[in-house]
């Protein structure tokens, strides 16, 4: 019963019965628990129509709880109304032809069981419902991957283990992006890593006010490898207008990764090209947080959502963006800005942003950059300084600069 009010203990140990024992210990509650009592009500906590109510002292009856029923609040819903779950994630009908997927692990750390948890959602909302919002109720949204995991391969060098999760997170991040049906990701609190990978490839965001979003990795010597870096290329290609200097918003992408940014609020992750203008929302009020996600999710459906075709035209820079990337370094190194590790990493991400060894400007395939992506990451999850940054993190939760 750890977790549980004062109430819903009551409830569990059984009123009357408590009661009787409280009388025999010279205790008596307040008078409106026999008058609770005396109209056969027996409990303080009960369920109505699938929603959890509670008994209201003033007027002696159940009532919802909050002021407005109609406000999510995964609490409310029993058993009936959980479609699927495993030990990492529960699917709930939330009402009106859409569905939650709430993660309940550490940290609502992103291992095996929540990439399952995410496609069987996807899988029974394109059967069965109009809309999918991954949404929950904890602190934070996500602390990202699980890096423990990644840490206890790469140490027993299972490589081929750490390219299947790569590949799982990373297919997965595509199966947001193209499902057939709209997903919504509602965000708040801490948004790290792959939470904020996940938050990338969603049809809409809908980021409470504190959502501390940000792709952390560079931080333990990796890059984002569930379709971030991927995603920021894309978004990088996207964001060029003719006449302007692409290098210039290559750098600032880039950048946003390289420095391990996290925005401090929705608001400043719109500025980080994070959250995108024009499309994603922020909720100011985050008791409403998962209910404007799901009014954002039905309104999708209604406007006729078409699934997306998986995109060929990104335009990427080769060894033209290379060369910028070589010379940022180098110089921040020469300033001592950097070590020549964060350089390694670095040029790692470049690498993928960029293209790869493209003699000039190409355009190329998702996959194609998802690619390069998990290659990056798998070689540094193989270096000694890597394991050293996870491992200070994991023991100390502080960064290493080595």
């Amino acid at each position: 019963m750890d977790g549980n009010g004062p109430f819903e203990i009551w409830d569990a140990l059984g009123v009357k019965a408590t009661l009787t024992e409280m009388e025999k210990a010279g205790y008596k509650p307040a008078q409106w628990v026999y008058d609770m009592l005396a109209k056969g009500i027996e409990s303080f906590w009960s369920q109505s129509n699938n929603f959890i109510t509670y008994y209201h002292i003033e007027t002696g009856t159940y009532k919802f709880i909050g002021e407005d029923a109609n406000v999510v609040k995964l609490k409310r819903y029993n058993a009936e109304k959980t479609i699927w779950k495993n030990s990492g994630t529960t699917l709930t009908d939330i009402g009106e032809g859409i569905v939650n997927l709430s993660f309940h692990t550490k940290m609502n750390t992103i291992g095996g069981e929540v990439l399952q948890g995410i496609n069987k959602a996807i899988e029974i909302a394109e059967k069965d419902f109009r809309g999918l919002v991954i949404g929950n109720e904890g602190a934070n949204f996500s602390a990202g991957a699980n890096l423990a995991m990644v840490f206890m391969m790469a140490v027993e060098q299972e490589f081929d283990e750490i390219d299947f999760a790569v590949r799982a997170f990373q297919n997965t991040s595509m199966r947001i992006r193209y499902s057939g049906i709209p997903v919504v990701v509602a965000p708040h609190g801490l948004t790290l890593g792959g939470g904020c990978e996940m938050s990338l490839h969603a049809d809409k965001v809908q980021a409470a006010a504190e959502t501390y979003i940000g792709l952390v990795e560079f931080g333990v010597g990796l890059i984002p490898g569930g379709g971030g870096s991927k995603e920021f290329t894309v978004r990088f290609a996207d964001e060029v207008k003719t006449g302007d200097i692409e290098l210039n918003i290559l750098r600032e992408r880039f950048l946003t990764i390289g420095t391990a940014k996290v925005a401090t609020s929705a608001s400043e992750a719109f500025d980080m090209g994070i959250l995108r203008k024009g499309n994603d929302a922020i909720t100011l009020n985050k008791e409403r947080l998962l209910t404007d996600a799901k009014n954002s999710c039905i309104a999708l459906a209604e406007a006729g959502y078409i699934k997306p075709v998986p995109r060929k035209d990104i335009r990427v820079l080769g060894k033209q963006g290379l060369g910028m990337i070589y010379a940022g370094a180098n110089a921040m190194v020469s300033g001592h800005y950097m070590s020549e590790y964060d350089k390694h990493i670095s040029l790692k991400l470049g690498h993928v942003m960029c293209g790869g060894e493209l003699s000039g400007p190409t355009l190329v395939s998702e996959q194609y950059l998802l690619d390069l992506e998990r290659e990056a990451f798998l070689s540094l999850c193989g270096e000694q300084k890597t394991l050293e940054r996870i491992q200070s993190i994991l023991t100390t939760g502080k960064p290493l600069r080595n």
